[in-house]
């Protein structure tokens, strides 16, 4: 494929991902440009996906990622001296676009010292500027030419605020099919086929086990109490998170029909009749496969005190958003209780009428998000490319 008129397919692309899903996005990215411009290299700071195209890392990207206020200080010196090198380095020999990945925190301030030089700059994956800290929106103007966003109701914000933007959908809505069948995936994990399954995901990390693992294990002890026939699995996100579930299930008072599988979570989604989640991805996972799904999360009492009274929407559930409307519960903080969590599934699981009517919108939100993501941010970057701006 020849490149675009009036550029060169000898092009120096400068990236930087700062986590494993920002691998993800970036290796799809890499691919799609390089269908446009064969010539091109790629520089900066990507994971083994990024990589394994021959993109050149400069900095080993679990360097960017850092989890929490204590670790994010502790690394605070590494982390600005990394980005003051990246600046140095591309103002002095300047890329033809920089493409920040997500890690809004180190790109957001990389890229508007970048533009100022007159390199072109890209964000790619939207901070949650339109639920919490809007006023951050005026940072972004002056740090990016175009921001690419995975949601439709994200474009709609920049626009609202005079912001360049372009919405390319989500890669999961590519990746994942139309139709899942339950029967292929309880095959998979051996699991029985006539019994109602239940999947319960409290989170992938220690902390969010620590919260809701065993509020969801008393969740599944009460639906028992009203269908002895269900079954539940829970996907493991490490061998670390499956030996805390393990615990938690042998300090419970009674014995529960609970299968723990390590990794699999998306075919442990596709195996289950309903699903009680955490708030987090994969609640849009979920929702592309089509499961009806009970939402919940609790924070430190101070932590939810503090988001309630910054936090700008009503829902925080990717399916409500998407969808403009709560089509699934949301049970937070101290709404998450048992029986509450356990009456809202067992409505889903007994109710067809209102799972079809799920399924259906789920279907539409879908169709909408499937976009061909990598191709159409790949697009959007070579229009940036050929701009004069």
């Amino acid at each position: 494929m020849l490149p675009p008129e009036g550029l060169s397919a000898d092009m120096r692309i400068a990236l930087v991902a700062g986590e494993a899903s920002g691998d993800m996005l970036g290796v799809g990215l890499i691919r799609s440009l390089k269908e446009k411009y064969p010539d091109a290299t790629f520089e900066g700071i990507g994971g083994p996906l990024m990589q394994s195209e021959g993109m050149v890392s400069f900095v080993p990207m679990e360097r960017l990622s850092v989890m929490g206020l204590v670790e994010v200080l502790g690394r605070l010196f590494e982390l600005l001296n990394v980005r003051k090198k990246l600046v140095k380095d591309w103002i002095a020999n300047p890329p033809d676009v920089f493409i920040g990945i997500d890690a809004p925190d180190f790109n957001l301030g990389l890229e508007q010292k970048l533009r100022a030089a007159g390199i072109k700059t890209v964000h790619y994956v939207s901070p949650s500027v339109w639920a919490w800290r809007q006023k951050r929106v005026l940072k972004i103007e002056k740090a990016v030419d175009l921001m690419l966003t995975l949601f439709p109701f994200e474009a709609r914000f920049y626009e609202n605020h005079k912001v360049p933007v372009r919405f390319v959908g989500h890669h999961l809505a590519d990746k994942i099919p139309f139709e899942t069948p339950k029967g292929p995936a309880r095959d998979n994990l051996e699991l029985e086929s006539d019994k109602k399954t239940v999947c319960l995901m409290p989170g992938s990390r220690g902390s969010e086990v620590s919260r809701l693992g065993t509020l969801f294990l008393q969740t599944a002890s009460l639906m028992l109490k009203s269908d002895p026939d269900l079954r539940f699995i829970i996907p493991a996100a490490s061998v670390e998170r499956r030996d805390q579930i393990q615990q938690l299930l042998s300090e419970f008072p009674e014995s529960l029909p609970v299968k723990v599988i390590l990794g699999q979570s998306q075919t442990c989604m596709a195996a289950a009749d309903v699903i009680l989640l955490a708030s987090g991805t994969a609640t849009l996972e979920a929702m592309l496969m089509k499961r009806p799904m009970v939402v919940s999360y609790r924070l430190a009492p101070l932590t939810a005190w503090i988001l309630k009274r910054m936090i700008t929407q009503e829902f925080i559930s990717l399916p409500n958003l998407l969808a403009g409307r709560e089509v699934v519960p949301e049970l937070l903080q101290e709404d998450a209780q048992p029986d509450k969590l356990a009456a809202a599934l067992l409505e889903r699981l007994a109710d067809n009428e209102t799972v079809h009517q799920l399924q259906e919108t789920f279907q539409f939100i879908h169709r909408q998000l499937q976009r061909n993501a990598d191709e159409e941010a790949a697009e959007a970057v070579s229009q940036l490319l050929k701009s004069d701006g």
